[in-house]
């Protein structure tokens, strides 16, 4: 088998569909770029996700620290906006003028669908999958729920459901995509906040974006989770973020679990290797 082939754990990988055994013909990898800097909180995403996926409601108590009623991501919460209060001294140049100004934070949170998925790497069952469009779907029949994708992931995205004892996350509509529709969560965005298509022409433009936001002085635009050569191997679904990730609850340098176990695995078989050659030692030298 040839390295582009070969199945890989961590690293840049162009096609993750066709390193999971996809023909060459199959669709282009899609995801979400969402763009915080014109997220308005409204969670018009969060209800179309429920709605389309049949998902119960979390409740309808705010957490008593922001405007959110989810406080994040879970089994029955695949899309979770985040409400972050920042507050800052403003100064006018003038004695006596000035106080503090209250900034908003707002961002949609979803599963990554990383190119290098740790979640799916661990799964026993193969309930896990990588699709032809190059998202990670949950299989409901095939799941046992082992919980052994919930520490698994570096985001703390994927869960188990207390009414299915099977794990659940974002499944980016895939019946939606095999008909050729938008996500319900894009499609319900008022502001496009949540944009859809496929990834290459999503970085370009976040890029763009990003460009546009530091020519306006929003020198703290950044990109998160677009990169290849990351952690993860860059994301199928990325941020536009306006602060440090840590900010909006998200992992600084998130990297998949599963990518030293090649070098675990042959170090193991190291170890045993080493004490089969000392106890059979040990059992000479008594013969002797």
């Amino acid at each position: 088998m040839s390295p582009v082939a070969r199945n890989r754990l961590s690293g840049p990988l162009a096609d993750p569909a066709g390193d999971a055994g996809y023909p060459p013909g199959h669709p282009e990898r899609v995801g979400f770029f969402t763009d915080t800097s014109v997220c308005i909180g409204c969670k018009a995403c969060e209800v179309a996700c429920k709605e389309w996926n049949l998902l119960p409601e979390d409740g309808l108590d705010l957490t008593g620290m922001s405007y959110d009623n989810t406080g994040a991501l879970g089994a029955t919460t695949w899309r979770h906006v985040a409400f972050v209060e920042q507050e800052s001294t403003v100064d006018l140049g003038m004695p006596g003028m000035g106080g503090d100004q209250v900034r908003w934070l707002m961002s949609s949170d979803v599963c990554k669908h990383c190119t290098h998925a740790a979640c799916l790497d661990v799964c026993p069952t193969g309930a896990l999958i990588r699709t032809e469009h190059g998202t990670v779907l949950v299989q409901d029949d095939v799941c046992n729920g082992c919980g052994y994708c919930v520490p698994a992931c570096p985001y703390g995205v994927i869960d188990i459901r207390p009414d299915t004892g099977g794990a659940a996350k974002c499944t980016m509509c895939h019946d939606r995509l095999g008909a050729g529709l938008m996500p319900a969560c894009a499609t319900a965005c008022p502001t496009e906040s949540i944009q859809y298509g496929p990834l290459d022409e999503l970085r370009e433009r976040a890029e763009l974006r990003v460009s546009e936001l530091h020519e306006q002085g929003i020198t703290g635009a950044r990109l998160y989770g677009q990169d290849p050569d990351d952690g993860v191997g860059g994301t199928g679904a990325f941020f536009l973020l306006l602060d440090e990730p840590e900010v909006y609850g998200l992992p600084p340098d998130p990297v998949v679990t599963t990518r030293d176990l090649p070098s675990m695995w042959r170090h193991a078989a190291g170890a045993a290797v080493t004490a089969v050659a000392v106890i059979a030692g040990c059992f000479l030298g008594r013969k002797r």
